[in-house]
């Protein structure tokens, strides 16, 4: 079970080089219902390392003459925008933003190879290319673009802000650092002699895919509980592995990461200049979600009077993904609204 958890935490419009296309309404995939507030497009762009992403744009149709303010979104870590992304994406954009939920690179619709990849590099330069698609639109205002990131790319899109300026506000929701939980465990429970014997482990396995050319898998959430399981992954199980949740493309509800996927991660630590973050940041937690501490001990390195934290009352990790009772939209929008002015 110690391995388990482990595992699990390790866890056609041509503009500027981007394409579109309208997203029929009889071929909705999203695991959240449609609205008919919002206008949905399918969209192409490259990031910095020639890899193309997959991304659903959406658009107020109440959309006044003018530039909106614009927001790009990703997350949780393992999902794709069909999910959690997705419906913070349409949920803002009934709320008057352009929204652009994203898949990461080599995961859902978006390129690269091999498949199931994680990158503490690459998948803060995604949130970047985002901005570059975001700020070429004709409808978007270049200077109120922001983020939002949930789960881990929460802790990839304060990454994001901490290097790339033109991102004005910051919003992590529920979020995970995944180099502290890669590099040291849930609750840092690995010290530096365990952390030693996982890069051997790790490095073994390197060699063997080598070897044989593929990539062996990490583990993944079970498909049947058995009741032993700790609280947080019967949350995950709840939402991944049900109709509340699953999508064929999602890994965290129908495959699983390369194992050796956690070795980048493990010597990256992707929040080492947060503190250097000068634009908005909102963090938002559940009270009573496993991975809190997360959020709280990144809130305490960030500086200035533009940064809050915002624990949710009563919520869990996973409510943050989809309980529209528990995700505090209000919030969001109040703070969007106010740095992207």
């Amino acid at each position: 079970m110690k391995n388990l958890i482990i595992c699990l935490m390790t866890l056609v419009l041509i503009i500027g080089g981007s394409s579109m296309t309208m997203a029929a309404g009889n071929n909705w995939d999203k695991t959240f219902k449609k609205s008919d507030k919002v206008e949905v497009k399918k969209v192409n762009f490259k990031n910095r390392y020639g890899i193309t992403l997959a991304g659903d744009l959406y658009i107020p149709k109440d959309k006044k003459s003018g530039k909106l303010p614009a927001i790009a979104l990703s997350g949780p870590f393992g999902a794709i925008k069909e999910q959690a992304s997705g419906l913070y994406a349409q949920t803002l954009a009934e709320r008057g933003f352009i929204t652009l939920a994203f898949d990461p690179s080599y995961t859902g619709e978006s390129g690269g190879e091999p498949r199931n990849v994680a990158s503490p590099d690459i998948n803060t330069e995604d949130f970047s290319a985002s901005v570059d698609f975001l700020s070429n639109q004709e409808n978007v205002d270049s200077d109120k673009i922001g983020i939002l990131g949930i789960c881990g790319f929460g802790g990839m899109g304060l990454n994001a802000a901490a290097m790339d300026t033109r991102i004005k506000a910051t919003v992590t929701s529920t979020m995970y650092d995944m180099s502290r939980v890669n590099a040291n465990g849930y609750n840092d429970s690995m010290d530096a002699k365990a952390r030693y014997a996982l890069r051997e482990t790790l490095n073994r396995q390197r060699s063997v895919d080598f070897k044989n050319g593929t990539y062996a898998k990490a583990s993944g959430l079970p498909e049947k509980l058995t009741g032993d399981e700790p609280q947080f992954i019967k949350d995950y199980w709840g939402y991944y592995k049900t109709p509340r949740g699953f999508h064929k493309r999602s890994i965290n509800s129908n495959g699983n990461w390369n194992m050796t996927s956690s070795l980048s991660f493990m010597t990256m630590p992707i929040l080492a200049y947060s503190s250097e973050i000068q634009n908005a940041v909102l963090m938002i937690h559940g009270e009573n979600a496993h991975s809190r501490y997360f959020t709280e001990d990144a809130f305490k390195n960030l500086k200035g009077a533009n940064k809050e934290l915002y624990i949710v009352k009563g919520a869990n990790h996973v409510d943050l993904y989809d309980n529209l009772e528990k995700i505090p939209f209000d919030k969001i929008e109040t703070f969007f609204k106010q740095h992207l002015k």
